[in-house]
């Protein structure tokens, strides 16, 4: 059983191939060393052994010396069961196939294909290392060709291995996970300037409220840095002044949610008795105390005289009104503080509920 192994193993590295690439070929004959010969030499060898153990190492170097300069070709080449003689089907050895269910023959071809794929990889980081990223293209051509003229198993092509399954279809990769809020085009700007992008706008003509919202930004981005009124405090934690112009959108953020209410009046008719409306503190959102600090802005900006002429003096003025809110200057401030003493006063009527 022994010798039918190896001769097995030695007969299929004996797959023949031509000697030149460019050679053609006819039929199914095998060029190269003649196939009759060797099978008479090889049949006799195997008939006239008695004992196979002593003549098998013997047998094993003669057959590599005889082969050694051939590579098998399974292109061009006929297996072991076509070529022997139809009166040594019985004789023949039958080829054993390991545990994973691959011929023997095959270890060749899975040793080529894994240098070839180290030198391959080895190329492809190289030329990303040097710079040379353009080049790669050309050396994995070559590469094929190479394999394929020296009649290698190209089953699995050199496009195989630089394959990336993550990126395919993609031409820019894929997001990184989770998406940020601002990854959406039409929201992109902060809330706040787009809120006041909005109550800026008069008539429909939002182009002309986003020329004046990028003048109002400007203008805070190269106006001096403020200077802070104790008495008006602003929110807690804010920037040092000299931050503030550095960040504009961060500068129109402080001076609006500083100067915005926490609360509005609502009046109730009738529920004071007789006749009389009784005043109800009621809390504010976010947006409804923003929305509510630029309303009393634009009354200020509105009252403002411009210091020349041209499209971009209003942005200047609400520009102009941001500063002094944040020292302490604006009419605003005087709007808020009256607001929150009215609602200190009537906050024992917070939980009327006028009854059905």
């Amino acid at each position: 059983m022994q010798l039918r192994s190896n001769l097995f193993s030695e007969a299929c590295s004996l797959l023949l191939k031509s000697r030149s690439s460019n050679r053609k070929y006819h039929g199914s004959g095998v060029t190269g060393l003649g196939r009759n010969e060797y099978l008479d030499g090889m049949a006799s060898s195997v008939m006239s052994s008695q004992s196979p153990q002593q003549n098998s190492s013997e047998e094993s170097a003669e057959t590599k010396k005889k082969a050694g300069r051939f590579r098998p070709n399974k292109q061009y080449s006929s297996s072991f069961q076509d070529i022997k003689r139809p009166g040594e089907s019985k004789k023949s050895p039958i080829p054993t196939k390991d545990t994973t269910g691959n011929s023997s023959a095959a270890s060749p071809f899975l040793a080529d294909r894994s240098s070839t794929s180290e030198a391959i990889q080895g190329i492809i980081d190289s030329s990303q290392n040097t710079g040379t990223s353009t080049a790669i293209a050309n050396l994995l051509a070559l590469g094929e060709l190479q394999r394929v003229s020296d009649g290698e198993n190209t089953e699995y092509s050199i496009s195989t291995i630089t394959h990336d399954p993550a990126v395919e279809g993609h031409k820019f990769g894929l997001p990184e996970l989770p998406i940020p809020k601002d990854a959406n085009f039409k929201y992109r700007f902060d809330p706040i300037i787009l809120q006041v992008t909005n109550l800026l706008m008069k008539d429909g003509k939002k182009s002309v409220a986003q020329r004046n919202m990028s003048y109002i930004l400007n203008s805070l981005r190269t106006a001096p840095p403020p200077t802070l009124n104790p008495a008006k405090p602003l929110l807690p934690g804010h920037p040092p002044t000299h931050h503030l112009p550095l960040d504009p959108v961060g500068y129109l953020t402080l001076a609006i949610d500083s100067v915005a209410p926490l609360l509005r009046i609502r009046s109730e008719r009738g529920a004071a008795g007789g006749g009389a409306a009784l005043q109800i503190p009621v809390p504010l959102g976010k947006r409804q105390r923003r929305r509510q600090a630029v309303m009393w802005i634009l009354d200020s900006v509105n009252k403002r005289s411009s210091r020349g002429s041209g499209r971009g003096m209003f942005a200047q003025r609400f520009a102009d009104e941001i500063i002094s809110i944040v020292e302490g200057r604006s009419s605003a401030w005087d709007k808020r503080l009256l607001l929150h003493k009215t609602a200190t006063t009537a906050r024992n009527n917070i939980n009327f509920r006028r009854k059905r």
